[in-house]
């Protein structure tokens, strides 16, 4: 039955409110620009709610010295912020465990897509929220049109700024209800001059750059856009629960009917126009019905109107039914259609009134509600035939076939004649008559029927060998055998065309879903066009050219099948043409179509991503417009691999751009701090030095100069370990391996750390026969440097430091112990990384580089370094450094 439910989507349909009721509910308050209110409207929403006797939080809310603002939240209980250390500089941030553990029915969290200072459970806001969704807790929360994902670009080419912190999708997706804030540009903007948006200096820059009437414009309507669109998508799943599948006319959807003859190319035509003035989406349909014994060029004309239609901007879809008209009202109704357009001829033939009911009477009667318009066409000619089908009705060996059968009918009939009553005879004929129909030939199986009817009335039926029947009855017996024998060849070879069309259905669907599937696991373009072009050689058989555009625009050969395939210049122009104005050319298009080859642009979403040649050994297989929809479903499959994985990519070097950024900042922040210290003690020595003329006490004056002096070490090797990291991450220091002592390294790294080391004892255990090591002693003495004075800032000063060295198999071991508080278990992989301090350090001081140098100096000498928590407190570092040189 048509209108029975499907269980599938009623069992997803119940598990989703089952899931619905064990989560929180969001509401989102989207606006188009910072200042258009979102955060006021989610406030006055709270104290509605807060009024009705919900128990709502304010879990965080930035006000950005808004006085309207701030006033609203008078009355509604805050959560305090909790302070995050990050560079001795203490954050607020939200307090996502305190908001938990109060569990408010209620709670408001503002600014969604805000990233949350290092050091926090999670690195978005988002983040935060989905946690609270999950304990239960019902959220509202605001965000700007601009921080959504898949706008990013658009309002970066909008706007001329790149907003880093963006939301998935998903978020506002999955929302239970979205609220826009909308406000007009011109008020935004006097609210901006008024200073309510921000304060007078950043209210100037802003509305010099991103405050301008066209950006707020085009914003705007990104927001009306997003929130009709998920409205929409609300309406859609509305309607789908309603028993009745009614259509919910709440925006123009537009659906053409194709067929094979000339006129479906003006219903296209019209259907363009008029999608286009109501701004509507619109589908072309094409019914290939089951009942209708349709030749392959009567399918071949319609699917080339399709492929007008999908030039023209349209979604084509190609059905497969008994009930034409009841596919097209059906697929009108599952896609919410409002307007059905559907052609009249003007004239009806002789042939019309054996066709059954007009199609367009039965779209009339079935379509209810939805509007159909109907476009006066010219005559339809007849579709022009192929030999091979021109010679159906005239095939010897066809009708030699069911001739034989028909003998062996009658041989049998005679045989049991004297045995068997007449019904039973008509039967025998009745079988062979079935048999011939199988063969899917409908005028052989006509001519059989008659045959046979006749046959059976001369032979058999009294009086016989004359076609005059004694009885009279037999007149009607021979009409009903005569019909049925005509059905069941009309309807076997229904089914066997049926079969055809399920068989050709299969193929295509088979084929793309081999590409498709071997496209999934291919990751970068090389790998993509390894797999895709040898696939399509084969299928094809032929040879498969792909190009891919530089950083100009100009196309190059990029993969070829067969490999020696070479592109001359008069190729890439074509190619290049193609990829430019985004249009195929070559032999079965309107373009070029002397060529021996096709070209096909490669379509992304936004533009083409290169251009497909294919040059099939049978080129007449792009005549067939199977054959040149299945090329085109595959460039598609190609362009959306190739698009997906170029998308990916610019998402990983925008990470990458982010993290250098924030690794920049931090080694800003870091180096600031580093600098200032010991350039503060230089001043104010030096400054010392300069405004006394005579010194009484000679030691104070050489306790100034050393001051300066040590310094100045401390200044060196800040600088000494920027140089480092920056050499070592661009493998531009050699190591210069030598046979060296231990001990001299170690001494001499000492001695150098003199003043940072004064007062400190050392527990030294290295044997005396300890080989010599295989290092490059000069950046072997710096990880000793760094280590120690890692020891010295982090441990007691009258704490021991324990060094020890021994052997272990063909490595040397080689251990710096400290008494200091130790670290986190969970730090012992992050302590290595750049700019990284440990969390248990109760003081935050140098660069965090110091670890990082000394892992990748031991790295590049094939060694291993780590950290462990030390029995009675503090750390030991470890460092095993191969005694044999390794090559690496």
């Amino acid at each position: 039955m048509p209108d029975r439910p499907n269980p599938e989507e009623i069992l997803s349909q119940v598990q989703q409110e089952e899931n619905a009721e064990l989560l929180g509910k969001l509401k989102v308050f989207l606006g188009a620009a910072p200042g258009v209110g979102k955060t006021f409207s989610m406030l006055e929403a709270a104290r509605l709610k807060q009024e009705e006797g919900l128990d709502v939080v304010v879990g965080v809310v930035e006000t950005h010295g808004r006085e309207e603002t701030q006033e609203r939240l008078a009355g509604l209980e805050v959560l305090p912020r909790k302070k995050i250390l990050y560079h001795n500089v203490e954050l607020p941030e939200f307090d996502l465990d305190a908001a938990i553990k109060r569990a408010p029915a209620l709670i408001l969290v503002d600014e969604l897509a805000h990233s949350n200072a290092p050091g926090s459970r999670h690195v978005k806001r988002w983040q935060d929220v989905q946690e609270l969704l999950a304990c239960g807790i019902d959220v509202y929360t605001t965000v700007n049109i601009g921080h959504l994902e898949s706008l990013n670009d658009v309002v970066s080419q909008i706007t001329g700024i790149t907003i880093r912190e963006t939301i998935p999708d998903s978020i506002i997706e999955k929302a239970a209800s979205v609220e826009l804030v909308d406000l007009p540009p011109e008020e935004l903007i006097e609210r901006l001059k008024d200073g309510k948006v921000y304060f007078s200096d950043q209210a100037r820059i802003a509305e010099k750059n991103f405050f301008k009437i066209g950006n707020l414009t085009a914003l705007r309507e990104l927001a009306l856009r997003m929130t009709a669109e998920r409205v929409n998508a609300q309406v859609q799943a509305r309607r789908g629960q309603e028993p009745d599948g009614k259509t919910w006319p709440t925006t123009e959807r537009i659906l053409v009917c194709v067929g094979p003859g000339p006129g479906s190319a003006k219903l296209v035509r019209a259907a363009k126009r008029m999608a286009a003035a109501l701004r509507a989406e619109w589908t072309a349909v094409f019914v290939d019905s089951v009942r209708r014994i349709s030749s392959p060029a009567f399918r071949d004309a319609a699917i080339e109107n399709l492929r007008l239609a999908e030039k023209l901007g349209s979604e084509t879809i190609t059905l497969t039914g008994m009930d034409v008209a009841e596919e097209i009202v059906s697929f009108a109704r599952s896609k919410n259609v409002t307007k059905i357009i559907i052609g009249k001829n003007a004239k009806k033939s002789f042939k019309d009134f054996w066709k059954g009911p007009d199609l367009l009477d039965e779209v009339i009667r079935k379509s209810g509600e939805i509007e159909v318009c109907v476009v006066m066409g010219s005559p339809e000619k007849t579709v022009k035939k192929t030999p091979e089908e021109a010679r159906e009705k005239l095939s010897l060996v066809n009708y030699g076939i069911a001739f034989g059968i028909f003998i062996l009918c009658t041989l049998v009939s005679f045989l049991v004649y004297a045995h068997l009553s007449l019904i039973n005879i008509i039967m025998i004929y009745l079988l062979g008559t079935v048999v011939v129909a199988s063969r899917g030939e409908r005028w052989v199986s006509i001519w059989m029927s008659v045959l046979s009817v006749l046959a059976f009335d001369f032979f058999f039926v009294s009086p016989r060998f004359n076609f005059a029947a004694s009885d009279g009855q037999y007149v009607l017996t021979f009409l009903i055998v005569l019909a049925v024998s005509l059905l069941i060849s009309h309807l076997s070879s229904a089914i066997r065309r049926q079969a055809d069309i399920a068989q050709i259905n299969e193929r295509r669907t088979a084929a793309l879903h081999g590409l498709s599937r071997r496209l999934a696991v291919a990751i970068g373009i090389e790998n993509i066009l390894s797999v895709a072009v040898p696939y399509l050689t084969e299928v094809f058989d032929g040879s498969v050219a792909v190009f891919l555009p530089d950083s100009k625009g100009n196309l190059a050969l990029r993969e070829a099948a067969p490999k020696e395939e070479k592109a001359d210049a008069k190729e890439l122009t074509i190619a290049q043409w193609v990829y430019d104005i985004g249009q195929s050319a070559g032999f079965g298009t309107q373009t070029l179509p002397f060529l021996d080859a096709i070209y096909l642009p490669l379509k992304g979403a936004n533009s083409s991503v290169g251009a497909l040649r294919l040059k099939p050994k049978d080129k007449n297989r792009l005549l067939i417009p199977e054959q040149l929809f299945l090329v085109e479903a595959f460039s598609n499959q190609i362009a959306l691999a190739l698009e997906v994985y170029r998308l990916q990519d610019s998402a990983r070097q925008s990470q990458i751009e982010i993290e250098s950024e924030k690794m920049r900042n931090s080694l800003l922040s870091s180096v600031s701090h580093d600098l200032r210290t010991p350039l503060a003690a230089i001043i104010g020595s030096a400054s010392t030095l300069l405004e006394r003329d005579s010194w009484k006490d000679i030691r104070e004056a050489k306790d100034l100069i050393k001051n300066i002096y040590d310094s100045g070490l401390s200044l060196s090797r800040l600088v000494g370990n920027l140089l480092h990291a920056t050499r070592l991450d661009a493998g531009a220091i050699p190591l210069n391996r030598r046979k060296v002592s231990l001990d001299e390294i170690l001494e001499s790294a000492i001695h150098k750390l003199e003043s940072v080391l004064a007062g400190k004892a050392f527990n030294i255990n290295i044997p005396k026969d300890f080989p010599l090591i295989p290092v490059d002693d000069v950046l072997f003495e710096q990880v000793f440097i760094n280590l120690l004075d890692n020891a010295a800032k982090y441990s007691p000063a009258d704490s021991p430091l324990d060094i020890s060295a021994s052997i272990e198999g063909e490595q040397c071991l080689i251990q710096i112990a400290d008494r200091g508080p130790g670290l986190d278990p969970q730090e012992a992989e992050q302590i290595f990384d750049k700019f990284y301090r440990g969390s248990q350090a109760k003081q935050k001081v140098g660069t965090g580089l110091g670890l990082t140098i000394c892992r990748a100096i031991v790295k590049a000498h094939g060694g291993k370094i780590w950290v462990e928590n030390r029995e009675g407190g503090g750390s030991v570092f470890k460092i095993l450094i191969p005694l044999v040189e390794a090559h690496v």
